[in-house]
């Protein structure tokens, strides 16, 4: 398994769509942020501009993801790069239909449904463009998905199968000398204005 960069970075899911707020399986299906995910970029956004430098945003091309980025950019004054490596997992037959049993199954590797890419494909795709992404001027944000953030979850050496809040940003560390495993904190969200 390719290791990530020894790099620190934020990671930022896209707001909430409404296949979310079903628990609807999204994949490459291209959802459109919801009301509340647009407050929800909004709010990360003010949080961003409160205080927390980045130099470099790179996205997801989906429009949830892009949204969501433009959405901190426009705070920032900061422009969005695009990495196709970033986009969800395509999940195949299962995109439309609610999460379900098989998913653990994907993450161990033991059922990728039809059509879809396996968790193991997206752990080396989910690398290989976080490591280009922190190659570039730091520090970087990444806005991107949670099945994404899942194989994060792996390469940082935390339990995979953690579900990822909406538009909450989170500061991704590599591990101190010696270490092996990532501290991964969510940062506080600025209040509402």
């Amino acid at each position: 398994m390719t290791p990530l960069n020894p790099v620190p970075f934020w990671f930022l899911r896209h707001g909430e769509t409404d296949w979310n707020a079903q628990g609807l399986s999204q994949g490459t299906t291209d959802i459109p942020l919801n009301k509340v995910g647009l407050e929800q970029a909004r709010r990360a956004a003010l949080t961003f501009g409160a205080g927390i430098e980045v130099a470099t945003i790179v996205a997801s091309p989906l429009v949830r993801a892009r949204v969501t980025a433009e959405a901190v950019a426009a705070t920032l004054r900061l422009p969005v790069q695009f990495d196709d490596g970033l986009r969800e997992v395509e999940f195949g037959e299962q995109e439309g239909l609610p999460m379900g049993d098989w998913y653990d199954s994907w993450i161990e590797g033991s059922y990728t449904p039809s059509g879809a890419e396996s968790f193991a494909g997206l752990y080396e795709r989910a690398v290989a463009a976080v490591n280009r992404a922190t190659a570039l001027p730091a520090p970087v944000l990444v806005v991107a998905h949670g099945a994404l953030f899942r194989a994060l979850r792996l390469a940082f050496g935390h339990k995979p199968n953690v579900r990822t809040p909406n538009a909450l940003p989170i500061r991704c560390e590599p591990p101190g000398y010696g270490g092996s495993v990532w501290v991964v904190t969510p940062a506080e969200l600025a209040p509402e204005a």
